[in-house]
């Protein structure tokens, strides 16, 4: 039974289709990984990021309780949506970005990850999973979206 996780929306600084184009294609986020503040990201998490393997259509995530966990492009649509699905997981899930324009500057920025949890593993499974949702829309609005388009 599919159940839904959505973060609250958040500001992004940058231009909804350069935020599209930047994040639609994984290996941009190398340059951003590379380019990332070290005075506000914390070392351990700077550890982590350096850590994911990036190819033209995927991310691969090390570590973690189920092993590294691959995402791949699944859905784009410019400049509204990204949608990643994991892959190699006993259970389907989808993370998907969706990008609505505020102004010609920001962006608002939200994540909604579906996933396909039996009932008796969504008690498990509720509270990780928003809190990927929610994590993953803060990053979102801590990209200097503006700077890396410039």
């Amino acid at each position: 039974m599919a159940s839904e996780f959505k973060s609250r929306a958040v500001e992004a600084h940058g231009n909804a289709e350069a935020i599209y184009d930047l994040l639609s294609n994984p290996e941009n986020l190398r340059r951003l990984i590379d380019n990332a503040d070290e005075s506000r990201v914390p070392a351990d998490k700077l550890e982590q990021l350096r850590k994911v393997e990036i190819t033209p259509d995927s991310l691969t995530l090390p570590g973690g309780p189920t092993g590294a966990v691959t995402l791949r492009l699944a859905r784009c649509e410019r400049p509204s949506l990204i949608s990643l699905k994991a892959a190699d997981l006993p259970i389907d899930i989808t993370l998907q970005l969706h990008l609505r324009p505020l102004t010609e500057n920001t962006t608002e920025v939200q994540c909604v990850i579906d996933a396909d949890v039996p009932m008796m593993l969504r008690p498990m499974v509720k509270g990780p999973l928003q809190q990927v949702a929610d994590k993953v829309a803060e990053l979102m609005g801590g990209i200097p979206f503006d700077a890396a388009q410039a």
